[in-house]
C-alpha cells in the first residue's frame, strides 16, 4: 500500500509501519518506516486472515561489498580523532538509540528494523587499509574503530574482519582505538596485547545500563552489562589500557546509574572514562520515542521532557560542542556529577596517548621496500 511521505519528525503510533512483535524478536526498533530519502512509504497491512503474523521471523541478512576506501576522515573539532574505520553498515545489536541509524537512508533502506537486519560486510577491508597506509603521502595517527558502528557485532564471528584490519595495523605498527559493547574483542586480545605492550592500542567498553532487564530490551543483541565488565577485566589483566564509556546516558532512564557504573568499571580496571548524551537526530528521534512509550510508558513523558530541557527545548541539537553533552540545568548538573564521581574515583588522571613514530608504511606486492 502506498501512503504519501510523512513529514520529517511527525509522530506515529505503533500501527502504521509496526511490526508484529512475534516477527521482531530480539530487535531493538519497533518499526520499519522508509528512510527520509525515499518518494513513497510502505507499511504492511493485515487483511484480516492473519497473513502478516504468520511470516517468519525478521533474520539477520548480510550483503558482502567491497569498500573503495576504508579510513573515513572527519575534521569535526567536537572529537578526538581524525579518522576511523567500519568495517560494517548497519549492526546487529540493535540498540534502539543509535545514532548511526539514519546512515541507512543512503543506502534506500529504513533506519528502523533494516539497520539492525539488513546490514554490509566491507569483505575487502583489510586488504584495502594495507593499500592506504601504503600510500607515500599517508601520515599516522591513531584510527579509531567503533564510533559508528560496533566491529565486534555478532556477524564478526563469520566474517572475522576486525581481526583481519588489526593484523595488518599490528604490522604496520599504526595505533588503534577501540569502542565496543561486545565481548567478541577477547577474541583477539593475542593481537591487542601486543599491540598494548607498543603503546599502539587501547579499548573502551560502552556500558549503558546495569538493569539486565532494560539493556535487554533496548539493546537486544549487545553484551550483558555484567560481561562488558568481564571483559573490562579481561583486557586490563591483558595489559591493554581500557577505559568505559557511559553512553548514552538518558535523562530520567538511566541517568540515575552514571556513579554506580563508573565506580564497577573502576573496579574492574579502567583507568579512563567518557560519557554522551543521549543523541537523537533525524529517524532516531521516532524510533526512540515509540520505543520509550511502548517499553517505559511511566516514564516517557519525563525522559522526553528531559531532554528537551538539555538540548534547547528539541529533542536534538547538532551544534558542535553541545551535541555530545548537551546544554541546560539538566545537562550540566550531568556533567558535574560525572567530573566529581571521576575525581572520586582517581580515572582519567594518566590518559593513555599511543605511539605514531613506529610506524612502517606496508610493503604492497610488487612494491619496492623503502630504504629510509
Amino acid at each position: 500500500m502506498d501512503l504519501r511521505k510523512p513529514e520529517k519528525h511527525e509522530s506515529f503510533p505503533l500501527e502504521a509501519g509496526g511490526v508484529p512483535a512475534e516477527r521482531r524478536r530480539g530487535r531493538g526498533a519497533l518499526t520499519n518506516r522508509s528512510g527520509r530519502f525515499e518518494p513513497i512509504a510502505y507499511q504492511p497491512v493485515d487483511d484480516g486472515w492473519g497473513s502478516v503474523g504468520d511470516l517468519d521471523a525478521l533474520s539477520t541478512q548480510v550483503q558482502e561489498i567491497r569498500a573503495k576506501a576504508i579510513i573515513t576522515r572527519n575534521e569535526s573539532p567536537d572529537i578526538g580523532f581524525d579518522r576511523s574505520i567500519n568495517p560494517y553498515r548497519g549492526c546487529e545489536h540493535g540498540c534502539v538509540y543509535c545514532f548511526a541509524r539514519p546512515t541507512h537512508a543512503f543506502m534506500g533502506l529504513s533506519p528502523g528494523l533494516d539497520f539492525e537486519t539488513r546490514l554490509f560486510a566491507k569483505v575487502n577491508a583489510a586488504e584495502q587499509l594495507k593499500r592506504e597506509l601504503a600510500h607515500p603521502k599517508y601520515k599516522p595517527a591513531t584510527i579509531a574503530i567503533g564510533t559508528n558502528t560496533d566491529p565486534y557485532q555478532p556477524i564478526d564471528r563469520q566474517y572475522g574482519l576486525m581481526r583481519d584490519i588489526l593484523q595488518v595495523l599490528d604490522e604496520a605498527n599504526h595505533p588503534v582505538a577501540i569502542v565496543t559493547k561486545s565481548s567478541l574483542v577477547l577474541r583477539d586480545i593475542d593481537i591487542l596485547s601486543s599491540m598494548a605492550k607498543r603503546g599502539l592500542a587501547k579499548v573502551a567498553l560502552s556500558v549503558t545500563t546495569l538493569d539486565r532487564k532494560l539493556s535487554r530490551a533496548m539493546e537486544p543483541r549487545a553484551a550483558a552489562p555484567e560481561k562488558r565488565l568481564e571483559t573490562v577485566a579481561a583486557l586490563t589483566e591483558a595489559g591493554i589500557p581500557t577505559s568505559v564509556m557511559v553512553a548514552p546516558i538518558m535523562p530520567g532512564l538511566t541517568d540515575m546509574e552514571m556513579e554506580r557504573i563508573l565506580e564497577r568499571a573502576s573496579v574492574a580496571g579502567a583507568k579512563e572514562a567518557g560519557y554522551v548524551l543521549l543523541r537523537l537526530p533525524l529517524e532516531i528521534a521516532d524510533l526512540f520515542t515509540e520505543w520509550l512509550e511502548a517499553n517505559c510508558p511511566d516514564r516517557a513523558a519525563k525522559v522526553l521532557s528531559l531532554m528537551r530541557q538539555s538540548r534547547g527545548g528539541k529533542l536534538y541539537d547538532a551544534k558542535w560542542g553541545e551535541r555530545m553533552v548537551g546544554d541546560g540545568p539538566y545537562a550540566w548538573m550531568i556533567g558535574r556529577r560525572f567530573e566529581m564521581a571521576v575525581q572520586r574515583l582517581g580515572l582519567n588522571k594518566d590518559k593513555t596517548r599511543l605511539r605514531t613514530d613506529l610506524f612502517e608504511a606496508p610493503v604492497l606486492p610488487g612494491q619496492q621496500m623503502r630504504l629510509f
